[in-house]
Order: C-alpha cells, then sequence, then structure tokens
C-alpha cells in the first residue's frame, strides 16, 4: 500500500497541473484554490508516507537485471521529501500574488507544480537508476520556468541552464554504469554496493570515475568551476529563483552526491584517496569563491545566487569529509539553508515586484517603508551568517565540529574557509540591511513614497520561514538527532 501512495504522491502534482494550462478558469481564484488544494494535498500524503516510517521498495517498472525504476522510503529520502513537501505549499501561496500580472501565468504553474512531483520523484527513488532518471526529468521541466518571461536574457539563461545540466547528467551517467558493472545491485545501500573483488586493479578508474559523477551532479549543486548558469538564471522570476537556488535543483544537486558518496560507492572505498582530496579542495575552492563574488556583485538576485554557490559546497563539504558526522553536518545545513535562503530570496523578489528596484544601492530607506519585509530579510540575514540563536549557527557548528574530528589537513582548511565565508556574508547580507535601515540624514522619503508590505499571500509564508529560522536555532535537538541517526546509516 505504501508503494502505492508513494507513487500517487508523485503522479499527483504532475498530473494534477495538467488542467492548470488546459483548462480556461473563468476565475483566477478557482484555480488558485485548485492548485493549492494539490499542493497540500501532495504535501499531506508526504507527510502521511513519512510518519509511517521506512518500508519495502516498490517497483514500477522492471526492465532487465538489476535495472528498474523503484520507489523506496530510508532515512535520507525522509529528510528531503519532508523538506519539499514543507516548502512547496508556501512557495506556491507565494507566487499567486507575485504572479498576478504576469503574462503566462497558467504555463508557469504548470510546471511549477510539474516540478514538486519530480523533485518527489528523485528524493523517494530506491536505487540509482530512478533517481538518474527524474533528476534529467527535473531538468526538463525547470527549463521553461528560467525562459518564463521569454526576453533574450531568460531565453540565454535557459539555454545555458540546459547545457550545463544535460552535461552534467551525462558525466553522472557514466558513474551509474561502473555501479552496474562493479556493484551488487542499482539499490541504495549505506556503505555502498561496490564488489571488491569485481575491481580487482581498477581502483584508480573507479576513483576516477567518482569524481566524474560528483562533478556531474555538482553542476545542479553549482560546485565550482561549473555555477555560473545559476546567477545567470536570477532573470526568471522570483518564485522560479527560489525554487532554484533552496528547494529544488541545487538541493537536488546536494541530494544525488550524498547517494553517489554513502549509498553507491561507499565512504570505506573512497576515504583517505587522492578522490577525496580532490571532490574536498574542489569544494573548498566553492565556498571562498562563492562568498568573494557575493561581495563585489550589486545586483540583489544575483548577490543571493552566489551566496547560494557558497553555502551549497557547504553540504559538499560535509559530504567530502566522509565520515557519520561529515554528513550529519551536511544534512543539517541541506535542511536549515532552504529556509534561510528561501526566506531572504522571497523577501528581495517582494521588493523588486512592489518597487522595480534591482540593486543594493537602491534599498535607502525601504526599511522603513516596508517594515516587515526587512525584518523578515535581516531575520535571513542573521542566520545565513550563523549568528548564535540562528539555524545557520547550528549547521555550521557541526560542519566544522566534524571537520576539526576528522584530522585532516585539508578538513581544516575547510573549516578557515567556513570561518572566511562567514565574515564575507556578513558583509553581503548587513550591506543590503543597513542601507534600508540607515540611508543618511539627507535621504529623501518622497522617492519611495509608493513602496509598502505586500499583501498576506506573500508576507505569511516570509514570516512563517523566518520563525521555522529562530525555532531551528534554539530547538534544534531533535531535528539534529534525527539526522544524526540518518548519517549514521541506522534509518
Amino acid at each position: 500500500m505504501s508503494g502505492v501512495l508513494m507513487l500517487a504522491a508523485i503522479l499527483l502534482p504532475i498530473l494534477g497541473s495538467i488542467p492548470i494550462f488546459f483548462f480556461k478558469w473563468k476565475k483566477r481564484n478557482l484555480m488558485r484554490i485548485y492548485l493549492e488544494v494539490i499542493v497540500c494535498m501532495t504535501s499531506l500524503l508526504v507527510g502521511y508516507l513519512l510518519l509511517n516510517g521506512t518500508g519495502d521498495p516498490f517497483t514500477v517498472v522492471y526492465f532487465t537485471g538489476n535495472l528498474a525504476i523503484q520507489l523506496k522510503i530510508d532515512g535520507l529520502s525522509m529528510v528531503f521529501a519532508g523538506l519539499v513537501s514543507a516548502l512547496w505549499p508556501f512557495a506556491t501561496l507565494y507566487s499567486f500574488e507575485y504572479m498576478r500580472n504576469e503574462p503566462r501565468e497558467r504555463s508557469f504553474f504548470l510546471f511549477y507544480t510539474m516540478t514538486y512531483g519530480v523533485t518527489l520523484g528523485i528524493a523517494l527513488a530506491g536505487n540509482l537508476l530512478t533517481m538518474y532518471f527524474f533528476y534529467e526529468l527535473l531538468t526538463l521541466v525547470t527549463v521553461p520556468l528560467v525562459m518564463q518571461t521569454l526576453t533574450r536574457e531568460a531565453i540565454l539563461a535557459s539555454r545555458k541552464y540546459m547545457y550545463y545540466s544535460l552535461g552534467g547528467a551525462a558525466f553522472a551517467f557514466i558513474g551509474l554504469i561502473f555501479v552496474i558493472i562493479y556493484g551488487s545491485s542499482m539499490d541504495f545501500v549505506y556503505g555502498g554496493v561496490l564488489e571488491l573483488e569485481k575491481i580487482g586493479s581498477r581502483t584508480n578508474m573507479l576513483l576516477l570515475i567518482y569524481v566524474f559523477s560528483f562533478c556531474g551532479f555538482g553542476v545542479k549543486a553549482t560546485l565550482w568551476p561549473f555555477n555560473s548558469w545559476l546567477p545567470q538564471a536570477g532573470v526568471a522570476p522570483t518564485p522560479v529563483t527560489a525554487l532554484l537556488h533552496a528547494v529544488a535543483v541545487v538541493k537536488s544537486g546536494a541530494f544525488a552526491i550524498i547517494r553517489l558518496t554513502y549509498y553507491s560507492y561507499g565512504t570505506e572505498f573512497l576515504q583517505g584517496t587522492w578522490a577525496q582530496d580532490v571532490v574536498m579542495v574542489l569544494t573548498i575552492i566553492t565556498i571562498v569563491y562563492g562568498c568573494s563574488r557575493a561581495v563585489k556583485e550589486t545586483h540583489l538576485k544575483r548577490r543571493l545566487a552566489y551566496s547560494t554557490v557558497s553555502n551549497l559546497s557547504y553540504i559538499l563539504f560535509g559530504v567530502s569529509l566522509m565520515t557519520p558526522a561529515g554528513l550529519m553536518g551536511g544534512l543539517t545545513h541541506m535542511l536549515f539553508h532552504a529556509f534561510m535562503k528561501i526566506c531572504s530570496f522571497f523577501c528581495v523578489g517582494t521588493v523588486i515586484h512592489k518597487t522595480g528596484k534591482n540593486y543594493v544601492y537602491e534599498m535607502d530607506g525601504l526599511g522603513k517603508k516596508m517594515p516587515l519585509v526587512f525584518a523578515c530579510f535581516t531575520g535571513s540575514a542573521l542566520a545565513l551568517m550563523g549568528v548564535p540563536g540562528m539555524a545557520g549557527f547550528i549547521s555550521k557548528w557541526y560542519l566544522a565540529s566534524a571537520a576539526i574530528s576528522g584530522e585532516n589537513l585539508l578538513a581544516y582548511i575547510g573549516v578557515g574557509a567556513l570561518l572566511f565565508s562567514a565574515l564575507l556574508t556578513a558583509i553581503y547580507m548587513l550591506t543590503i540591511v543597513v542601507r534600508a535601515y540607515f540611508p543618511g540624514k539627507d535621504f529623501d522619503y518622497g522617492t519611495i513614497e509608493n513602496a509598502k508590505d505586500p499583501g498576506p499571500l506573500m508576507w505569511v509564508p516570509l514570516v512563517f520561514f523566518v520563525i521555522v529560522i529562530i525555532v531551528f536555532g534554539l530547538y534544534s535537538s531533535t531535528i539534529t538527532g534525527f539526522l544524526s541517526e540518518v548519517a549514521a546509516g541506522r534509518y
């Protein structure tokens, strides 16, 4: 029964989105109600599945040998599916007001809702083939979202996103083939499925393929030097960019790397090898590169995009430690970062939507005119900086602790990168906050007299995200305890 419900959770938003585009809605509110019902029903179904815990695999389609499309709930899928199902209803609610006067609204919600189902397919995949299938499908359903405005910049950005994603998936596919050849199965098994007797003297070749696959999946996770598609994709509407940065796309890349490292290749095979050093160096470079570019960038969306580049590699750095503690730190940041980043992106998107201002130097005085939006943005900024009492501090603490306990020189350098990134995060986030609240004595508020906070469809999600960030920062023991069990392979 649980297998059928897993399939239903994936298909409900995919099939349920079709009437949005093909049915002529007489009233926009009816479409909005229908859409929110579909999304909430999916989230409730996922919640029911997760509360019932792990179960046996469910085979949807069997091909040959050990090749099958298979769904399964384990500890890691509970983390990702739970995250996605918690965020999507609020993201959809926000989108209603944002897209009110935008062209091609029905097309937007068609692909936006389909993406929910496809992302759940990645989360609930029971083997590497299934995850890869939905991973490729994710690219296809999100490309139309990036080109939503159909401007020249949007079309160019969508092409770049598609080329990068398909190229990365091709490298990931090589890893899939080698797991088929040298593994006992395609299933996700904590500790990996590689059979050493099959590998023989081909260890270095398998390590090289792992690095290729890590980089392949790392394209969506914005690993340097494959991250330039993300800032360019900021031309898409804010609900899309938030989707790319906080929920579906980049987190799917990080999730796939976790599966590849801990559940397919196995850390016993990888730990202490040159391959581990290579991927760890790449994550450290990305952390420093992303936050450095964010400080330099003056466009609001692109500044947050480079922030995402940096923060996603916090997760990958934890994964590259290849210890349960490192994975636990990575999972904690994957979860907490999603709430912090979607909050900051929605705040910035609200400012752009209400005022038409896109640059940091245009934020002067808006803290007084839009107090609720900038209060929420300030909360997300403090959390991203890692201020104690906020969610970001918890995840960074666990990542640094895992790195120090690893007694690895590169891991120590990684801790330095985390601290350097925290400093630069304070600079590029607080610059916006200070400008908004302290524009200077001679500032003319008449130039922004029409700026104001948005309606409840926008501010309710913002307030919810800030509350979650604070609650996670003050009362994280339950969730971190669960993540620790998942990282140790007990779920």
